[in-house]
Order: structure tokens, then sequence, then C-alpha cells
């Protein structure tokens, strides 16, 4: 019997600090009007917190799953049947080819930037490309987070380092009523990464590494590599049953293996090569395919110049721009050979003597 190590948490918040933090949300004095409606939504709140109510709405589980009678939050179960449509769409080779293309930056002009990202920019002309190539593409702009009311994506909660079938696909970590832990954005994102036969990532560097939306989306996609799609084999969450799930054999399934991908990496004086190098590992490791030297772009716009004039220094970079383009046609080419089954012939089917 493995041992579960606790004593890190701390105690639930006194009925006095959870006030403070609840009321935080209504301190404009326009709320002043309703302030005993807000004392009884408080107190509505409390009782949800005390009482830890993070799945209201729940179903039973039903045929298919490990226990039919486990209590399965009905969000989750509505997140789960869009993303195995998603997948049923995405074998189908009827349907049109799809491209998840991601801007990564966390700015953009609607809000305190005041000016939308380089990163959107690039992401245009690949955009334009895939069109031109009768390719959907579909943009995901993760700086709505920045300038969205009521967008989140929460951090992963590492189920995975406690036992691997903790780990739910999809997560099932959030929505957390009890903790106000809400609007959780992970649930759409998860069914267009599925839905996708290659994602094309455009991101800039922060402070060497990747900007925080885009490391929020990526840990919290842990669970597309090996993540546990029934959460009744565990009970929800319950850690002992998850560690002799994984000590008596895990697969380790790739939820989202078999798309291409790309990379557009651009900074202004450091860390693009170490940034590009992590994110091409990162989704080698999820099963990704590359398409190519031409899709992994690591680049400069104006090393060590001003940020002030950093859009009319990309304006005159024509070749970044041509080179950004040329990561699209790379893809492009990748999903047509990839969805008729060329891409995949050429690689070795080996099985991996250490899954994880």
């Amino acid at each position: 019997m493995i041992q579960i190590r606790l004593g890190q948490a701390k105690k639930h918040l006194s009925r006095e600090e959870f006030g403070q933090r609840y009321r935080a949300s209504f301190i404009d004095p326009a709320f002043r009007a309703e302030e005993s409606a807000i004392a009884r939504l408080e107190e509505i709140a409390w009782q949800a917190y005390e009482e830890g109510r993070k799945a209201p709405f729940t179903q039973k589980a039903g045929a298919g799953y490990a226990d039919p009678d486990y209590d399965l939050s009905v969000e989750w179960q509505a997140t789960k049947d869009r993303l195995d449509a998603a997948q049923a769409k995405w074998s189908d080779t009827s349907t049109p080819s799809r491209v998840l293309l991601i801007c990564a930056s966390a700015r953009n002009d609607a809000t305190c930037p005041g000016e939308m990202s380089k990163s959107f920019r690039l992401l245009q002309l690949a955009k334009e490309e895939l069109e031109q190539a009768h390719i959907q593409p579909d943009v995901l702009d993760l700086s709505l987070l920045t300038s969205e009311y009521g967008k989140n994506i929460f951090p992963c909660k590492g189920c995975a380092s406690t036992a691997m079938p903790l780990c739910h696909w999809p997560c099932s970590c959030y929505p957390n009523h009890a903790l106000n832990q809400t609007n959780d954005w992970m649930a759409e994102i998860y069914e267009r990464w599925t839905a996708a036969h290659a994602v094309i990532i455009i991101t800039p560097v922060y402070w060497y590494q990747s900007p925080s939306p885009l490391k929020l989306m990526i840990d919290r996609l842990v669970c597309a590599d090996g993540g546990n799609p029934d959460p009744t084999s565990t009970s929800g969450k319950k850690a002992a049953k998850a560690k002799e799930l994984e000590m008596a054999g895990w697969n380790y399934p790739q939820h989202l293996a078999g798309r291409a991908y790309g990379l557009i990496v651009h900074g202004d004086v450091t860390g693009v090569d170490d940034s590009r190098r992590a994110l091409s590992d990162w989704l080698d490791w999820m099963g990704f395919i590359d398409a190519g030297t031409q899709a992994r772009l690591g680049r400069y716009i104006g090393y060590y110049e001003p940020y002030a004039n950093s859009h009319e220094t990309l304006d005159a970079d024509v070749a970044i721009q041509q080179e950004s383009r040329n990561v699209a046609i790379a893809v492009a080419k990748a999903v047509t050979e990839l969805r008729a089954g060329r891409l995949q012939a050429v690689q070795a089917d080996v099985k991996r003597p250490r899954p994880k």
C-alpha cells in the first residue's frame, strides 16, 4: 500500500476572510444599492464553499464506465461528448482539413498595451496561406485571457504527479463551483485541439520562456498525454484508487497523437532557440508529427532595438514574413500527406520501453 503524503493544505478560510474575498467583486459603489442581495448571495456561496459542492449538477455515469452508479458531473460529461464528436469528425477523411492557429502573446489592443501583438500579425500571414491551400484555419487568440470578461484558464493542479489515472481526459478539476473556479476556457480549447489535424503556435518569448497564457494551456493539456478517460474508475479524485490503477499497469493513452505541428517563435533579445526547442520537445512527446524544418521557425524581430517601433521593424522584415508563410505552407503539405496516410507510413512503429 503506497502512503499518501498529507499536510501541505491550509485550513479553510474563516467566514470573515471568505466574505472579504467574495465582496471584492462588488467594490464598485454602484453595487451598494443591492447590499442586502449581495449578503444573501454571499451566504449561499459560503455554504457551497463549506460543503465543498464542486459539481452541483450530476447524473449517474451509466453504461461504458467502470462505475455506472457514480455521480458524474454533467458539465464534465458535456465536454467529453464534444471531444468524442470532434475526434470522430477528425477521423473522417471526407471532412475538410483543419489547422488550429494559436496566438500565444498576452498582448492585444483591447486592453492595457493599446496595440496588437506582432504574433497576431504573423498569425494572419499563416492564415492566408492555409486558406489558399483550402484548409480551414481556426484562430485561438490566447490574449483574450487579458481582455475578455470572465475568461479563464486555471492552473493545472498536478494530479498526474499523484498518479496518472487521477488526471482525467478531459480535465475534471474544473469547474469547481465551491471555489468559484468557473468559466474555464479549457473545456472549449480541448475540443478545438481535438478537431485540428495540425496546430501552429505563434509565440513571443517572455523572459526566456513562453508567455503565461501559453504555459497555462500547455500544463492543462497534460491530460491529453496519458490521461484517464473514465473518472469513475478513480471515484472522482480518490488518490489511493488512482495509485492502485497506475501500479497495476497504466497504458498512458495519447489522446491527441497523430496530428502535425508548426512553430513560429520570435523575440527581441534572447531565448528564441530555447523556447522553440522546448515547444518542439513537448509536441513530439505528445505524439505530434513535425512538418519539417521549414515549419519550425525561430527569429528575432529588431535585435536589441526599441520596443516602440517594433511593428515598423516587422514591416521592413520581409524575410520573416515569408518564413512565417512558409511554416503554414509546410504544415498544409504535412496535413495533406498525413490525411492520405503517407506521412505516418515512414515513421517507425515502436513501443516505448519507458512510457512516461
